[in-house]
């Protein structure tokens, strides 16, 4: 009896704490958006990243963020050696007053969290669903796990699709995983499909062009793509833009996003689609979204050219090749580094804690470190093509308007010996 007692009383004790937490956001002093703005506050989105993007809540008409707020969502979880970084990326620091909005029980985590790193002039913004917005240019694009879902599901939902559209997973090699746990209704995209040995560049366009018939994918069929790792989605999404596909989206955050939502998933064969007769455009209808290696050299001499490495630090100077296959090390002389990841595997540094695409704001902060500006002619490289596409995709979805995927990459320039190669650490000219 104690003891039923006792686990009672823990119940109810649980229960009164998650009932106040809504009360510990109204805790916070109240301020207004011009206030703010007089006070130099950071203002603050604490709500889930596709919400700051573009994506209308329920009841909303529009979406994004209020302008100029940073995005810091209450689902995040940092490592406390991450926390120094995220504070310095959205300028947070204890002399500076941070406005928050969102709903209460975000509110409430985000300025506990802000609390035990030193912040302490918190406040709750005031009439922010009626504050001016701004949201990622093709915030479409990127889509979420409850509207995907809801999509499957047949309920009507922001941005539907115009007509037919399929799902696909994309991943390297046999679709062994796939086989074990997968969204519902996705076909099965693997990368060998569209890009060949030796140097693991894109297939031929007449190859690339039955792919995509015998999947059903016309031009102005919607696709929507994701990955166990968002690059391999984002590799066959810069193809079938090459393409001449219209309407091509990734899901954020990929199936870890969908694992998080505890949605559901089926096991067994990849769905098949009913081949389509006809791909409607001649391909490739982007060419300009392809770069060569005689492009690359040509880029390097243009002056608002801009020829970004996407890999890690250490490839970049020299230290690693990053892959077990490239022997050589170092980069292409005149490249600008655009940032990676921790490794050949990863894209870290364009994600939140949870995968998701960081804000533009932040991607452009780093870029704009190696003078990488959205007016330049810009094509993204790394070792094969992966990471560059996901760049490329992300800038993309920023409107970026001369865009395109230095495909051979490293690998491609490395294996000619009379291509030059610099090592070591270097600064961004200005």
């Amino acid at each position: 009896m104690k003891r039923v007692l006792g686990l009672w009383r823990a119940g109810l004790a649980a229960l009164l704490l998650w009932c106040a937490m809504p009360a510990l956001a109204a805790e916070l002093p109240p301020l207004t958006l011009a206030d703010a703005t007089a006070k130099q506050a950071v203002i603050l989105d604490t709500r889930p990243s596709y919400f700051y993007q573009g994506w209308p809540m329920a009841g909303e008409k529009q979406g994004g963020h209020v302008v100029g707020a940073e995005s810091l969502s209450a689902e995040w979880k940092y490592s406390d050696e991450e926390w120094a970084q995220a504070l310095k990326d959205k300028g947070l620091s204890p002399d500076k007053p941070v406005a928050l909005y969102g709903e209460p029980r975000g509110v409430a985590e985000v300025a506990r969290l802000l609390r035990q790193q030193g912040i302490k002039q918190l406040f709750e913004l005031q009439g922010w669903k009626e504050a001016p917005r701004e949201h990622l240019a093709r915030w479409q694009q990127l889509v979420y796990p409850l509207w995907l879902a809801d999509l499957q599901a047949g309920k009507p939902v922001a941005a539907a699709p115009k007509g037919d559209w399929k799902l696909f997973e994309v991943a390297w090699g046999a679709p062994k995983a796939y086989l074990l746990s997968h969204i519902p209704g996705a076909g099965y995209i693997d990368t060998n499909s569209l890009e060949e040995e030796p140097l693991w560049n894109k297939v031929s366009d007449e190859a690339l062009k039955k792919l995509l018939l015998d999947n059903g994918i016309r031009h102005d069929t919607t696709v929507i793509l994701y990955g166990r790792n968002t690059m391999a989605a984002a590799r066959a999404a810069h193809m079938m833009m090459y393409a001449g596909v219209e309407d091509v989206r990734l899901l954020d955050g990929g199936l870890d996003a969908w694992f998080v939502q505890h949605l559901r998933t089926e096991t067994g064969l990849a769905n098949t689609f009913k081949p389509a007769k006809d791909f409607g455009v001649t391909i490739p209808a982007h060419p300009e979204y392809y770069t060569t290696l005689e492009q690359a050299k040509t880029l390097l001499k243009q002056p608002d050219g801009a020829l970004v490495s996407v890999r890690t630090w250490d490839e970049f100077v020299g230290n690693t090749s990053g892959y077990s296959y490239i022997k050589p090390k170092g980069d292409i002389p005149g490249a600008k580094w655009g940032r990676g990841g921790v490794d050949a595997n990863s894209m870290s540094d364009f994600h939140n804690p949870d995968g998701t695409m960081k804000p533009a704001r932040e991607i452009l902060a780093m870029w704009d470190e190696w003078n990488i500006e959205p007016n330049q002619q810009a094509a993204f490289y790394c070792g094969t093509g992966w990471r560059a596409s996901e760049a490329f995709f992300y800038a993309w979805l920023m409107d970026w308007k001369r865009i395109s995927v230095y495909d051979g990459g490293w690998y491609e320039w490395s294996m000619d010996p009379k291509n030059p190669i610099v090592t070591g650490e270097r600064k961004p000219q200005r």
